[in-house]
């Protein structure tokens, strides 16, 4: 025991010695990384890289065709040819297992790759530390969700999951808590019956793919073990205190106790994780340890367990700061900067698409927009994960803060789908923002101001109630013959919401909103003036 503690001990010191306030010195260098994402939503892919870029590195993402969407899987075997290509002008890999062995998330969900092929490519890995032993390496993975539902599914899922979705949470959520504390009379009853109810070919399927990505998970972190990855993370996304996302995740930590959490960690969360690694890299490679101090709104604070999580959001915060290379302090005056946390003080998670989710301040909103004044004020960076409402921001926190003309004092801002995933994000460019310009900084705020609170909270749900008045096929879920229509009319909103909502920008009014995945769930937004043909020959007349 005393031999433990002073390991623990020395451990901590050498740290405090090693680290610097991270906006303390700044990069002489900067590294070029190369970016696998774990698919093209705008969010996983462009906006993560963009955040890089906006540091003024340089960062390389595959071909768009190449990395999976809804309804492709992926090209694994191309995603791997092309990052082996461009491996030796490289200084920093940042990568997505489930791309290189599956082809994408979702195609981690849906794959039909043999445990042969699987194998092959997690040793891949490991010949492709031997090749390019000087590129600093940083992994992660996904440990398979196990959502509530169809409907929760967002159609990624096998198509069984659309009649037995619920059935099969149910089924783990009961095979988890059998394995942790015993099932009650009842509860024994209903797995029994659960177990005829589901079709013994779906839930085979279903338990088999998980089976095959268990075992790569657990093979990602004997390479870890093996100093081939400078970091792995695996991530829990759509689970609950009990799922089988939840009881994988048990096995899978307990497969990596004996490595320290600067070299694995099992986190709640998925989609954060891009950007998480990116900043864990820059962090290493400009040698900074930055100093998080994190503040909860009243109430159920840090205790708070969000809805598609399975722990404490203060557990989630913690692992994620460590996760980017952080460290947590318990002083504003020993920080980079406050992270404050906008939580319900009922530690209740709602919609951001729910009715209740209007203007009119409520429980808990006063306080917390006195909490972003009062750190404003005092000078210390202040970034908001806005965590009240899933999938979209706090509408009345928002009006508050832009009542008080906060909105571009913040360093950074999100609240744009599950809680982990905002807080990871925002702690990311909180941890970035002291070496990006102010115009970066405020071109990365207001892609969160018009994704997260003007479409997911507010947009998204106007058009959704709109599209029975568009004759053309389609739905919600799959825009298909309606999607011109429905972009058109999700643009006019988006438009009206800017000039409501943002101060006066250059070309706004060109704001566009596009549906890649041709479903209402992510939008991605751009804004391209027209070509003026006339300007430009009148340009290269004068030429």
């Amino acid at each position: 025991m005393i031999q433990k503690w002073l390991c623990a001990l020395c451990a901590c010191l050498a740290l405090l010695f090693a680290a610097q306030p991270a906006f303390a010195k700044k990069p002489s260098d900067k590294g070029h990384i190369l970016f696998v994402p774990h698919d093209n939503r705008p969010i996983s892919d462009e906006q993560t890289a963009d955040t890089i870029r906006k540091l003024g590195w340089d960062i390389e993402v595959p071909p768009d065709d190449l990395l999976g969407s809804r309804g492709v899987l992926g090209e694994p075997e191309k995603v791997w040819n092309w990052l082996e290509e461009r491996a030796k002008a490289a200084d920093i890999a940042v990568l997505s297992s489930d791309t290189l062995l599956y082809g994408s998330l979702v195609g981690s969900r849906k794959h039909q790759y043999s445990e042969h092929e699987i194998r092959e490519r997690v040793e891949r890995f490991r010949e492709f530390k031997k090749s390019n032993p000087k590129l600093k390496l940083y992994v992660w993975g996904s440990i398979m969700r196990t959502p509530r539902s169809a409907e929760a599914s967002g159609g990624e899922e096998p198509s069984y999951y659309a009649s037995f979705g619920n059935d099969i949470f149910r089924y783990t959520a009961l095979t988890d808590k059998q394995e942790t504390e015993g099932l009650t009379r009842r509860e024994k009853k209903e797995y029994e019956f659960l177990r005829k109810l589901i079709p013994q070919k779906a839930l085979d399927d279903w338990l088999d793919r998980r089976n095959k990505n268990f075992a790569a998970s657990r093979a990602m972190i004997a390479l870890a073990r093996d100093g081939k990855f400078d970091y792995f993370a695996l991530g829990r996304d759509d689970n609950a205190p009990y799922s089988q996302t939840h009881m994988e995740s048990r096995k899978l930590a307990e497969a990596g106790k004996d490595l320290p959490a600067s070299k694995f960690q099992a986190l709640a969360g998925i989609d954060e994780f891009g950007l998480l690694m990116l900043t864990r890299a820059v962090n290493d490679w400009t040698k900074t340890v930055p100093f998080v101090y994190v503040k909860y709104n009243w109430g159920r604070g840090g205790e708070t367990i969000p809805a598609y999580s399975d722990e404490k959001i203060s557990e989630s915060i913690k692992g994620h700061v460590t996760a980017a290379g952080g460290m947590l302090v318990t002083s504003p005056k020993n920080a980079d900067f406050t992270l404050l946390v906008n939580t319900n003080p009922s530690g209740r998670t709602g919609e951001a698409n729910d009715r209740k989710n209007d203007t009119k301040p409520h429980e808990g909103t006063k306080y917390f927009a006195d909490l972003v004044e009062e750190s404003v004020a005092s000078g210390k960076p202040t970034c908001v994960a806005d965590i009240a409402y899933a999938n979209g921001s706090d509408n009345a926190l928002m009006e508050m803060l832009k009542n008080r003309g906060l909105l571009y004092k913040l360093r950074a801002y999100g609240g744009w789908n599950t809680a982990t995933n905002s807080t990871g994000f925002v702690l990311a460019q909180g941890m970035l923002a002291e070496k990006m310009t102010p115009e970066a900084l405020d071109a990365l705020l207001t892609t969160r101001y018009l994704d997260d609170w003007g479409y997911q909270a507010n947009v998204r749900t106007l058009v959704a109630r709109q599209l029975g008045w568009f004759r053309a096929a389609g739905a919600y879920a799959s825009l298909d013959a309606k999607r011109p229509a429905i972009e058109d009319r999700a643009s006019q909103f988006m438009r009206r919401f800017a000039e409501e909502n943002l101060p006066p920008m250059e070309n706004m009014q060109y704001l566009t909103v596009h549906f890649p995945w041709n479903r209402m769930f992510e939008a991605r937004f751009s804004i391209e003036p027209p070509f003026n043909f006339k300007a430009y020959m009148e340009e290269h007349r004068a030429e």
